[in-house]
C-alpha cells in the first residue's frame, strides 16, 4: 500500500464536537492518506477546528450531502477513495482492512456494514426502516448490501471517476449501491463498529423527510434502470382493471346482445390502449437504457484497477 494514493474524505456539517478526533483516527489508522475534510456551511467552528487537526478542508455550498460527494469525486485524485461521516461513529480502525480487501480482492467498493453495540448510536426507527429499504432494494434489482445507507465506504479510483452523482441530500448511498449493481461491479462487505455521536454531535438525518426522499430515488432508479418492468407493470395494472370492467359487459352482450353501458366499454378500451402504450414505452426505454448503461460501462473500464495502479 505504500505506493498507493489514499484519500479519505470526510463530509461534515456542524461536527466541531467530533471532527479533531475523526481526523487524528483516520490519519493514525491510514498514516499516509491525505485527508479532506468538505464543510458543508457549517455555523460552528468545524472548518476551523479540521484544520487545526490537519486536514485539506475544502467548503461545498450546496447544502446536502449529495452535493458534497458530487464535489468530493470531481475535485480529489486519488487511487483508493476512504468516504466515512465526520462524526466519529465509524471506526476508523476498520479503514486499512477495508482497503487491503478492495486491493487484495480487486474490487470497486466495500461497504463498512454497521455493527452498533450501544442503544444510542442507531435509532429504532432506522434500524427498521434500514432493513425494509434494504429488502425492497433486493427486490426490485435482484441484489442488494446488507447495509445500503452506511456512510462508511472505500471506493476504487474507477467507481469514483465514472459515478454520475445525481442525488442531493441523504440518498447518495442508496444511488452509489444501485449504480455498482446495475455494473455488475466486484463489491465487497466488511463489518464495522457504529458508535454514538459525541456529546454536541447530532443526526442530520431527518427519519420520515428523508426517508421519503429514499423511497422516491428507489422508485425513480427502478423507473430509469428497469423501464420494461415499470412501464410493463403499469399496463399489466391496467389490462387486469380493463377485464374485470369488461367481464359484466362481454356477460351482458352475449346474453342479449345489447351492450347496456357503453362508457364502460369506451373506460375499458381506452385503458387496453394506454397499457399497449405502456409497454411499449418501456421496450423504447429499455434501449435507451442499455445505451447509457454501456457509456457508463466504458467510462467505468477507461480507469486501471486499484491493484494495478499499485504496481
Amino acid at each position: 500500500m505504500n505506493h498507493m494514493r489514499i484519500a479519505v474524505i470526510l463530509p461534515c456539517y456542524n461536527e466541531e464536537a467530533a471532527i479533531a478526533d475523526t481526523v487524528a483516527g483516520f490519519r493514525s489508522a491510514l498514516p499516509d492518506a491525505t485527508i479532506y475534510v468538505y464543510d458543508n456551511n457549517s455555523r460552528d467552528r468545524t472548518a476551523e477546528i479540521a484544520r487545526a487537526a490537519g486536514a485539506v478542508v475544502r467548503t461545498e455550498r450546496q447544502q446536502g450531502k449529495g452535493h458534497v460527494v458530487r464535489r468530493m469525486f470531481a475535485d480529489v485524485d486519488a487511487d483508493v477513495y476512504v468516504m466515512a461521516d465526520g462524526d466519529l461513529t465509524y471506526d476508523p480502525k476498520a479503514a486499512p482492512e477495508m482497503v487491503r480487501m478492495l486491493l487484495d480482492e480487486q474490487l470497486d467498493m466495500v461497504v463498512g456494514t454497521r455493527q452498533h453495540e450501544v442503544a444510542d448510536a442507531y435509532r429504532g426507527g432506522h434500524v427498521i426502516g434500514n432493513k425494509l429499504f434494504t429488502g425492497l432494494l433486493a427486490r426490485l434489482f435482484g441484489r442488494s448490501f446488507s447495509d445500503i445507507f452506511s456512510g462508511y465506504r472505500i471506493f476504487s479510483r474507477r467507481f469514483v471517476k465514472s459515478y454520475p452523482v445525481l442525488s442531493e441530500g441523504f440518498e447518495i448511498e442508496t444511488e452509489m449501491s444501485v449504480h455498482a449493481l446495475e455494473l455488475r461491479m466486484p463489491v465487497g462487505e466488511l463489518e464495522t463498529a457504529y458508535g454514538a455521536r459525541p456529546e454536541g454531535s447530532t443526526s442530520k438525518l431527518s427519519t420520515y423527510r428523508d426517508g421519503w426522499r429514499i423511497l422516491k430515488t428507489i422508485g425513480t432508479l427502478y423507473r430509469v434502470e428497469r423501464p420494461v418492468l415499470f412501464y410493463g407493470g403499469i399496463g399489466a395494472l391496467l389490462v387486469v382493471a380493463a377485464i374485470i370492467l369488461a367481464i359484466p359487459l362481454v356477460l351482458t352482450y352475449l346474453d342479449t346482445g345489447l351492450v347496456p353501458r357503453f362508457p364502460t366499454a369506451i373506460l375499458a378500451t381506452g385503458m387496453v390502449i394506454i397499457a399497449v402504450l405502456c409497454f411499449f414505452a418501456g421496450l423504447i426505454l429499455d434501449t435507451v437504457t442499455r445505451g447509457r448503461r454501456e457509456m457508463r460501462r466504458l467510462a467505468y473500464l477507461a480507469h486501471p484497477a486499484a491493484s494495478v495502479a499499485q504496481k
